[in-house]
């Protein structure tokens, strides 16, 4: 090719596109222009890039395995018993609820948060002083959902502001600060009898009856704390494909190009605080429902340290292993007592919890996927070696 056809070439307008001589050309749109005069085409249907975002999630691929869990959790308390329907099914979808706050903000967002079942017991606690309760003296005696709104909404600027105060640091002392918020208000709970209770706590918090139906059975409870588990879940994944929850792993990968990109580092961070405290307030809010009451010992340590385990159990990568982890937690919780003594029931919680990081430390979902690429005969995917711009000298 001489030099003026390449100039020829590369002034064309589309790189890679033969340039057709005038004639053709001509000829063609003479073509084109008859056709459409006699007949015409049916128009095209529009690509799925095409539609709205709420209506492309119709068209993505529905798999078995995701209608085998909604036939299990939907069909689940027509065939289990009321026990395994309230104190297993429950149970385990209102403390996932709680572990899907701290999957949120760790996985997503790089900030381990160990004061997420205080905000759950700050809103579990102002549902029982603004709602009503046994201790008539403290009680405000709100409506409940007037209460519930209130909680909800004192609860989430009170995780806010926790984050306000964390976001500032990283690492060892995020969680140190969120640790310390978490014993404070458990001290706080216990040692304060005008607004608390002290440490006999609120009693007599039942769910409520709604046109008719009585959410204190365990089957419309079940399906009360369902939906709502469901409501968090699809929130935190239609969040993370979001600009905000982009913008939030590129904070959690890379915080001082994000901060040199023009983003709001902090504000960012503080607004998936209360995210996550919206979440763990919801949680507190059905905890509180399930046990008929609160006390500084739901607040406590142990109780804080819980939510981390079942966080990292599941997998903190996934949202719903959030779930996954509070289902064995409950199942070990009720049932390790047959095999070992009560006393020694965190021995058992902690030889699991051990075994998971060792060998998975993705959690459980870690652990499935691993053993699916190893049955389909794919094995574990090689890392990615980012390319050197280096030469070698032995290669050289």
């Amino acid at each position: 090719m001489s030099a003026a056809q390449w100039r020829r070439a590369m002034k064309s307008p589309a790189a890679g596109v033969a340039v057709l001589p005038r004639a053709a050309i001509t000829t063609s749109s003479t073509r084109s222009t008859r056709t459409t005069s006699t007949t015409r085409p049916a128009e095209p249907l529009p690509a799925h890039g095409d539609l709205p975002r709420w209506l492309r999630v119709l068209f993505r691929p529905v798999r078995w395995r995701h209608v085998l869990v909604a036939a299990l959790v939907l069909l689940y308390p027509f065939f289990a018993t009321p026990f395994f329907t309230f104190q297993i099914g429950a149970q385990s979808l209102a403390l996932g609820l709680v572990a899907l706050s701290l999957t949120f903000l760790g996985g997503y967002g790089g900030m381990v948060s160990l004061a997420q079942m205080t905000v759950a017991g700050f809103a579990a606690y102002l549902v029982a002083i603004i709602g009503s309760s046994s201790n008539a003296t403290i009680s405000l005696g709100w409506p409940w959902w007037l209460a519930v709104i209130a909680a909800l909404s004192l609860s989430t600027m009170f995780s806010a502001a926790v984050g306000w105060l964390s976001v500032r640091t990283e690492g060892i002392y995020t969680i140190m600060i969120t640790l310390a918020v978490g014993v404070a208000f458990f001290y706080l709970a216990q040692q304060n009898y005008t607004l608390f209770n002290g440490f006999q706590g609120f009693s007599k918090l039942a769910a409520p009856v709604v046109f008719g139906l009585d959410l204190r059975e365990p089957m419309p409870f079940y399906f009360l704390v369902l939906a709502c588990s469901v409501a968090g879940y699809f929130l935190v994944k239609h969040l993370v494909r979001a600009p905000f929850g982009i913008a939030l792993q590129g904070i959690r990968d890379n915080p001082r190009r994000m901060q040199a990109l023009g983003y709001n580092v902090t504000a960012h961070r503080v607004a998936a605080y209360a995210v996550a405290g919206f979440l763990a307030a919801v949680g507190g809010v059905l905890l509180v429902w399930y046990n008929g009451r609160i006390s500084p010992g739901t607040v406590g340590i142990g109780a804080m340290i819980n939510i981390l385990i079942i966080a990292v159990l599941g997998g903190m990568k996934h949202p719903i292993g959030a779930f996954i982890g509070a289902v064995v937690f409950v199942l070990l919780q009720n049932f390790a007592i047959d095999l070992v003594d009560r006393e020694r029931f965190n021995l058992v919680i902690g030889g699991v919890f051990l075994a998971i990081v060792l060998f998975s430390p993705d959690g459980l979902l870690g652990l499935w996927q691993h053993l699916r690429s190893r049955l389909s005969g794919r094995g574990p995917q090689p890392r990615h070696r980012p390319h050197s711009t280096t030469t070698n000298r032995s290669e050289t």
